[in-house]
């Protein structure tokens, strides 16, 4: 079937977006699902700061690529190996298909699913295919969703049915920023009720690690950013003391406030100079976790004894550490009670054929959570 997609042909181009175009609308050719595949028809797709990572160069992918990874939809065909998805149901697109088998999926933490990290470093589906083409070449898939499209093909371990009275700008959400916001707080970290909690970087990650916090009973949740409107949201949705990093006696300041540090930092810009400050704000015996996921090249350096000497503790987290099947329904299920206010981080909706200037914005760190909503 013939489809509309976004599709970087090019990474590494300059911003301005809007002018220098990397992703061009293409009307591809989007072969059937096989047999343990799903076609979804996309009604939102929001954009993340994954995707810019692509688009930048700071995340290496093959390209001609259809971008796009947190998304939802309604299934429309499934193949004829899948027995528990049906035609008509609503699902979220999850950018991590754990396959089930290998070893991080067989002692529950699906999020590091070995075939799955192949098939997303290697552009194609988690069966090792590829369904789209342009023009009789072979285009990748961005982690097995390629959700910046009408219609997408993916494996039947990239959906979670959910439930059919919620919105799918909302819904679409869940398959990125809350799961990785949230879960870091609540899995990765196992936040404590009463602990003091910061969160560094205010994307759409960072605004529901704030939420998270607050439903893991946090008493002092701090927000640093470097944008004060970002700033001012955060306190909205819970957060109890904010700063601005670029204030010259910030980690002093932050520091100060929190009695010595919090116990946990949760670092969520995709900067080493983040995480930096995210170690440096984290209090001895503290934990700093990251799920930002700046250019492979990028270095740290801290020094080792303070590790020992004051019993800290480096984390990463990736997909919040969730298991898809079970944290998509539960989360939405506390969006539905009133427990999780994601609706604050969803900063508007857009079309498709503005998706560059969208870009934009999320380079200057203006807006959350964009959301392309499909007719």
């Amino acid at each position: 079937m013939k489809i509309t997609a976004a599709v970087l042909h090019e990474t590494g181009l300059p911003a301005p977006y809007r002018e220098s175009r990397p992703l061009r609308l293409e009307t591809l050719e989007l072969a059937p699902p096989g047999s343990d595949e799903v076609l979804v028809k996309i009604k939102a797709a929001s954009l993340c700061h994954s995707d810019l990572s692509v688009i930048d160069g700071s995340r290496p992918r093959p390209v001609p690529m259809a971008l796009g990874h947190e998304a939802a939809g309604i299934v429309t065909e499934v193949g004829s190996h899948v027995s528990d998805i049906f035609p008509g149901d609503h699902v979220v697109l999850v950018f991590v298909p754990s396959c089930g088998h290998c070893k991080p999926c067989a002692v529950g933490r699906p999020a590091l699913c070995e075939p799955a990290a192949e098939a997303n470093v290697g552009g194609s589906l988690l069966s090792g295919e590829r369904r789209l083409s342009l023009d009789g070449v072979t285009v990748n898939h961005h982690l097995g969703v390629s959700a910046f499209a009408d219609h997408a093909v993916v494996s039947s371990n990239s959906v979670v049915k959910i439930t059919k009275d919620i919105t799918f700008d909302k819904a679409a959400l869940f398959g990125c920023a809350v799961i990785t916001g949230v879960g870091a707080v609540l899995n990765t970290a196992q936040v404590r009720a009463g602990s003091r909690v910061a969160v560094v970087g205010l994307g759409g990650v960072g605004l529901n690690s704030i939420l998270g916090a607050r439903l893991a009973g946090a008493r002092q949740i701090v927000a640093i950013d470097l944008l004060d409107s970002k700033l001012e949201l955060a306190r909205e949705m819970g957060a109890t003391d904010v700063f601005n990093a670029g204030d010259d006696d910030c980690i002093g300041a932050v520091r100060s406030a929190t009695g010595g540090g919090v116990d946990y930092a949760f670092e969520m810009a995709g900067s080493v100079p983040a995480l930096e400050l995210a170690w440096q704000v984290t209090a001895r015996g503290g934990e700093t976790i990251t799920a930002g996921l700046p250019h492979p090249d990028k270095r740290l350096a801290l020094p080792p004894v303070q590790l020992v000497g004051e019993e800290r503790t480096l984390r990463g987290s990736y997909l919040g550490s969730c298991v898809p099947l079970r944290d998509i329904p539960g989360y939405i299920d506390l969006y539905q009670r009133g427990q999780l206010d994601v609706d604050k981080a969803m900063s508007n909706h857009i079309k498709l054929k503005d998706i560059n200037a969208a870009f934009d914005r999320m380079k200057t760190g203006d807006v959350a959570r964009q959301v392309i909503v499909f007719d």
